[in-house]
């Protein structure tokens, strides 16, 4: 097994958890002190709730095709040492992780399936906040005065969906199910919680596209914590990794 090479892949995380924090309190500001002059654009909310709904929807294409997903955020990672399942098939893995004993956590079983919990997570996130766009975006749901809370309960998920995969007292496959939900609900409060606040096309699209950063750097982690375990297994016969 070879250990991973952490210099390239460190700072791309790093990068990407600097920015989406910085993003967080953006976010957050936005919501608190939104601009003062609102927009009348009588096709803002569907337009934005169209492109917050795509970007569920890649989520939930992430859920459905892990291994893709995965190649695509190792691109150029493989010859520099980083290891990923890559000689693994779907027979042998479990709610597509290794069936070893360091990844139990990740994984729950159901009706004599085995689920990946992260995955399993954003996907039923992803339901839930596609439900709430056609609520808010499409429909007639009305917050009220609570646009602040709405962030400030959203901001709560959004960082425990981040700090989920660093922070050894979440490594629970019913945690890691709950903040991965969390998570991505989070986001979509903090967008309706900055909408009913700013009414701002900029302001909403701005958190549109955080939100797909957001998604990027919560999987980036996930598949940090991968090669975090893999690097530090004494198994030396492994097949899993390159």
């Amino acid at each position: 097994m070879t250990s991973p090479d952490p210099k390239l892949g460190n700072l791309t995380l790093h990068f990407l958890v600097s920015v989406s924090f910085f993003g967080l309190i953006l976010a957050v500001l936005l919501a608190v002190y939104p601009p003062i002059s609102k927009e009348d654009f009588a096709w803002r909310k569907p337009l934005v709730g169209l492109a917050f709904g795509a970007v569920c929807m890649l989520g939930i294409l992430a859920v459905f095709f892990p291994n893709q997903c995965s190649r695509f955020f190792d691109a150029g990672k493989k010859e520099k040492g980083q290891s990923r399942f890559s000689h693994a098939t779907p027979s042998t893995l479990r709610g597509h992780h290794p069936p070893c004993e360091h990844f139990s956590t990740h994984v729950f079983g159901l009706g004599g399936r085995v689920f990946c919990a992260t995955c399993s997570g954003l996907f039923l996130g992803a339901l839930i906040a596609l439900v709430g766009v056609s609520l808010f975006f499409f429909g007639n749901w009305q917050t009220g005065q609570n646009s602040l809370l709405l962030a400030s309960v959203g901001t709560v998920g959004v960082v425990l969906g981040l700090l989920q995969s660093p922070l050894p007292t979440l490594q629970n496959s019913g945690i890691r199910l709950l903040s991965s939900i969390f998570f991505v609900v989070g986001t979509f409060l903090i967008l309706i919680g900055a909408e009913e606040a700013a009414q701002s096309t900029s302001v909403d699209f701005f958190l549109v596209v955080l939100s797909l950063f957001w998604l990027m750097t919560r999987i980036s982690l996930s598949q940090w914590d991968h090669q975090r375990i893999c690097s530090k297994c004494t198994l030396g016969s492994c097949s899993f990794v390159d």
